[in-house]
C-alpha cells in the first residue's frame, strides 16, 4: 500500500535521548521476505541506498530493521511506493531512568540478613517474609493452592546477573538484543571488579531507578553509565519471590544506561513467545504508540501468553504503552504497604488493571547481593509471577483467563483499576483450595426413565456445596444416543456454601427421520407444428363449406363434426410429462434406536468437575 506522509514522534520514557547513530534505523514490515527486502535496498541509487540489518519476528519473516543515511521522511516515502510493503515505522531510542519515584529511607527488610530456606535456596528473610509479599499473601497461596508456579516468565529488561544464587537454578540462558548474541547477562555490560561485600549500610545508588544498596556497591555504580545496572536483576527476583518454580527467561533489550531500542524490544516479544514463554514482564513504558509495538503483543495474546506491564512513574493520569495496550497486557500501577496509590505512581483505567506495592521491595541484586527498589516496574513482576501460579491450576491460562483471575482484588480507590492484587483471591476465583474441604457433589433424580421414541425425559440435577463452596458450577451432559439432543436450564448455578442448587435436564428423543415431501403433476405437450397444420386444415374446410353450399340448417352439426374430429387430431399430436419436485426436510437424522443408555451430567467450577448418571430407556 502507499504509505502517506508518515510523522512517527519520538518515544519517550523518562528522559529524551539522542540517537545512537547517524543512519536513520526504520522498522519494516513486508510480504518481500528478506531476500526481497534486500533486493529493494541493493536496487537503490547509490545515495538512497539502505541496508537490512536483519529480522525481527523469526521465521515469520515478514519484520526487518533496516538503516539508510537517507532522511526519514524521504526513505518513508520510498517505502510506501514499493509493492509489498506492507507498512513502517521509525525505530526509536527508549530510556528506562527517570520518573518520580524516589527513594525514601532505606526498609528494615533491607538489614535483615537471616538466612532462611525458600524453594531450594538460602536467601535472606528480609526477602522471602517482607511487608509487600505478605501483604499480596505470596506464602497463604502458595500453601493453600499447593503451587510454586509454573512455566517460562520472560523478562525484557537489562538483563539478569546469571550467577546470583537466588535465580541460578531456574534461569535459561535467554538473549542479548543489544549485542545480538545468546546469553541474556546485564553483567557484560560491566567491566572491573565486584565490589566488596558490606551489608552494615545502604545508599541511593542512583536516582533513575530508585533502588538502594550496599554502601560499597553504590559508590561504584553511581554513574550514569550504570543508571540502570541491576533492573533486570531486581525484576526477576520479585518475579521468582512469587512463583519460586517458574523458569526464568532473561531477554536483554536495555543497556546498563537504560537505553533500549523499540526494534529490540519487538525482537524479544517475538522471540519470547517463539522459546515458549507463557508469560512476559515488561517492566517499562513509553507514551507514544507503535503499530508494530501492538502488533507484536497481539502474537503474543494469539499464542496464549500472558503478559504484565508497568504503568510508569510520573504520577499522572496519561497513556503509556503497552500498558495501554488492554486486551493484550495488564497494565500495573503502584501501592504503598497501607494500600493507598504511590505518589510516583501513574492511574487511570485506560492503563492500569490492577495494582500491586511498589514501594521499598527487597530484590535480587546483581554480585550475589540485595536491594530495595521503588517504582511501578517492582509492581509489574507481582502479576507476571501471579500468571506463573495461576498456570499451575489450569494449564490452559491465557492472557484473557489471567486478566479475569486478577481482577479478583483489594479495592483501593479510583483509577486503580480493579484493585490490588490478591494471590489468594485470585487462584480461589480458578479452583478451590487443593487439600481445603470446600467442594460440591452432583446427583441426580430419577435415576432412570424410559420413553418411546419422539417422547422427552426430565431430569433435576443437585449440586450441593460442602466446607462452605460458594462458586459457579456449569452442567453439561453427555453420553446420548442417537436422534437424542439435552438441555439444561438453568445452565449454570452460584452455590451460597450451604444450599443446594437445582437445575432441570430435558432429554428429547426422535420418533423419524428426515422428512422429504414430493409435488408431482401432468403437465401437457403439444406439437406446435401439427397444431397450427390442423388448424389451418380447419379453415379451410370452413371456407369450402360456405362457399359450396351456403348457410343451411345442417351446418351446426357439421361444425359440431368438424370440430370434434380437429380435437381429437390435436390429441393426437399432445404428450404428457410427470414433474416431480423433491425437498428434503430438516428432521432429525434418524429415529432414536431402542435400548438403555447411560446419560453422563458434569458439574464443572474451575479445574474440579464432579459427574453423575442416569439410565435412558428408550421402548
Amino acid at each position: 500500500m502507499r504509505l502517506r506522509w508518515l510523522w512517527v514522534p519520538l518515544f519517550i520514557f523518562g528522559f529524551c535521548s539522542t540517537p545512537a547513530s547517524a543512519d536513520t534505523r526504520v522498522i519494516v514490515r513486508t510480504t518481500l521476505g528478506l531476500h526481497g527486502l534486500q533486493a529493494f535496498c541493493n536496487g537503490l541509487p547509490l545515495l538512497q541506498s539502505c541496508t537490512v540489518v536483519g529480522g525481527l519476528d523469526g521465521p515469520l519473516n515478514q519484520l526487518f530493521l533496516i538503516t539508510t543515511p537517507l532522511d526519514l521522511t524521504t526513505i518513508l516515502n520510498l517505502l510506501g511506493n514499493t509493492v509489498g510493503i506492507v507498512d513502517a515505522e521509525a525505530d526509536q531510542l527508549l530510556n528506562l531512568v527517570g520518573g518520580l519515584n524516589q527513594v525514601t529511607t532505606p526498609p528494615a527488610s533491607l538489614s535483615d540478613t537471616t538466612p532462611v530456606s525458600y524453594s531450594g535456596s538460602t536467601v535472606w528473610n528480609g526477602y522471602a517474609n517482607q511487608p509487600a509479599a505478605q501483604i499480596v499473601r505470596v506464602s497463604q497461596a502458595q500453601t493453600t493452592f499447593q503451587v510454586t508456579g509454573t512455566g517460562i516468565v520472560a523478562d525484557i529488561d537489562t538483563g539478569v546477573d546469571p550467577n546470583h544464587p537466588v535465580l541460578k537454578p531456574v534461569l535459561l540462558p535467554g538473549y542479548d538484543f543489544t549485542r545480538n548474541q545468546p546469553g541474556g547477562s546485564e553483567m557484560t555490560d560491566y567491566t572491573g571488579s565486584p565490589p566488596p561485600p558490606n551489608t552494615a549500610n545502604v545508599a541511593q545508588v542512583n536516582q533513575s531507578t530508585a533502588a538502594v544498596l550496599d554502601q560499597s556497591t553504590a559508590a561504584v555504580l553511581d554513574t550514569p553509565q550504570y543508571s540502570a545496572f541491576g533492573h533486570g536483576t531486581m525484576v526477576m527476583g520479585v518475579i521468582h519471590l512469587v512463583a519460586p518454580g517458574a523458569q526464568l527467561l532473561p531477554l536483554k533489550a536495555f543497556s546498563s544506561n537504560g537505553n533500549g531500542n523499540l526494534s529490540d524490544i519487538l525482537h524479544a516479544v517475538y522471540y519470547g513467545v517463539q522459546s515458549g514463554a507463557n508469560v512476559i514482564n515488561m517492566s517499562f513504558d513509553v507514551k507514544s504508540n507503535s503499530l508494530e509495538f501492538s502488533k507484536a503483543l497481539d502474537y503474543a495474546n494469539q499464542n496464549n501468553v500472558i503478559c504484565a506491564s508497568s504503568a510508569g512513574n510520573d504520577g499522572m493520569q496519561e497513556i503509556v504503552y503497552p500498558a495501554a495496550f488492554q486486551n493484550d497486557v495488564m497494565g500495573v500501577a503502584s501501592t504503598s504497604d497501607t494500600d493507598t496509590r504511590s505518589s510516583f505512581s501513574n492511574y487511570g483505567d485506560a492503563i492500569v488493571w490492577v495494582a500491586a506495592p511498589g514501594e521499598a521491595i527487597v530484590t535480587t541484586y546483581p554480585f550475589s547481593s540485595y536491594a530495595a527498589g521503588w517504582g511501578t516496574s517492582f509492581s509489574a513482576p507481582f502479576v507476571s509471577g501471579a500468571g506463573a501460579l495461576l498456570l499451575n491450576l489450569d494449564k490452559a491460562t491465557n492472557q484473557s483467563k489471567a486478566a479475569a483471575a486478577v481482577a479478583h482484588a483489594v479495592p483501593v480507590g479510583s483509577g486503580m483499576g480493579n484493585g490490588r492484587l490478591d494471590l489468594v483471591q485470585a487462584l480461589q476465583s480458578v479452583a478451590p483450595p487443593v487439600g481445603n474441604p470446600a467442594d460440591f457433589a452432583v446427583s441426580i433424580n430419577p435415576s432412570g426413565s424410559a420413553v418411546n421414541p419422539g417422547q422427552a425425559a426430565t431430569f433435576t440435577i443437585s449440586a450441593t456445596p460442602s466446607g462452605g463452596f460458594n462458586h459457579v458450577v456449569m452442567f453439561t451432559c453427555s453420553g446420548l444416543p442417537t436422534g437424542a439432543s439435552c438441555t439444561v436450564a438453568p445452565s449454570s448455578v452460584t452455590l451460597d456454601g450451604t444450599n443446594a442448587s437445582t437445575a432441570k435436564l430435558v432429554v428429547t428423543t426422535s420418533h423419524g427421520g428426515a422428512l422429504l415431501w414430493t409435488r408431482l403433476h401432468i403437465e401437457p405437450r403439444i406439437n406446435p407444428w401439427s397444431a397450427t397444420a390442423l388448424l389451418a386444415a380447419w379453415i379451410l374446410f370452413l371456407v369450402i363449406l360456405i362457399a359450396s353450399r351456403g348457410v343451411q340448417r345442417r351446418t351446426p352439426r357439421v361444425l359440431l363434426a368438424g370440430s370434434a374430429i380437429l380435437l381429437a387430431a390435436l390429441c393426437s399430436s399432445c404428450g404428457s410429462g410427470v414433474v416431480t419436485t423433491t425437498n428434503p426436510g430438516k428432521g432429525p437424522p434418524g429415529p432414536t434406536p431402542s435400548g438403555k443408555y447411560d446419560i453422563v451430567v458434569t458439574g464443572s467450577s474451575g479445574n474440579v468437575s464432579h459427574a453423575t448418571t442416569t439410565q435412558l430407556t428408550v421402548n
